[in-house]
């Protein structure tokens, strides 16, 4: 069985037997999706490759941050909690405007609060930022990992390997047999 496939797997079954205690333990519950979509942040980091220079020191943290609203909850900093990514510890910032991403490696943007996708989106590229939102438009606006829920109800990826190879990321082959290919139009 491929890596992703068991890593995703695993994330799964972490989300299903811990799920019930996660839930209880925080103020507001984080639906199943959003856990499922915490782990695929953290496992992209195992898929994708930085270029040397998105690090200013080999001690820089790797940053996951969340823009706009938090719908993880505790969920994504426990997923990460005393990991590293490459040898640079895991920290997951939250940002309220795009002005406050100033250092980040992945970048997910909550759909909810976000009004101008292109603008955003154009104000970061050239980046090498990893951009994910689940956001309907988010593709077609210039980023490049889409949640999306497919027929079945499962969470399913779309990429965009353009906007991808602009920010000099490199995406695994392993990676991107789980993705649908987005094809603009």
């Amino acid at each position: 069985m491929p890596i992703l496939r068991r890593m995703i797997r695993l994330g799964l079954i972490f989300v299903l037997l811990t799920g019930r205690t996660l839930l209880c333990a925080q103020t507001a519950p984080v639906a199943v999706e959003y856990q499922l979509k915490a782990v695929f942040l953290f496992n992209f980091t195992k898929f994708v490759e930085w270029p040397a220079d998105a690090f200013n020191s080999d001690q820089e943290p790797f940053v996951i941050g969340v823009l706009g609203g938090n719908p993880f909850g505790s969920y994504l900093e426990d997923v990460g909690a005393g990991e590293k990514v490459n040898g640079h510890p895991l920290v997951i910032k939250y940002f309220k405007t795009l002005d406050e991403v100033k250092s980040c490696h992945i970048l997910f943007v909550n759909k909810a609060g976000i009004t101008n996708l292109s603008d955003l989106l154009s104000a970061i590229k050239g980046r090498s930022i990893l951009t994910v939102s689940d956001a309907s438009d988010f593709l077609r606006s210039g980023g490049m990992v889409r949640f999306y829920i497919n027929s079945n109800n499962k969470v399913q990826l779309q990429m965009n390997q353009d906007a991808a190879k602009t920010a000099r990321l490199q995406i695994s082959s392993k990676l991107l047999r789980l993705t649908d290919k987005y094809e603009p139009k």
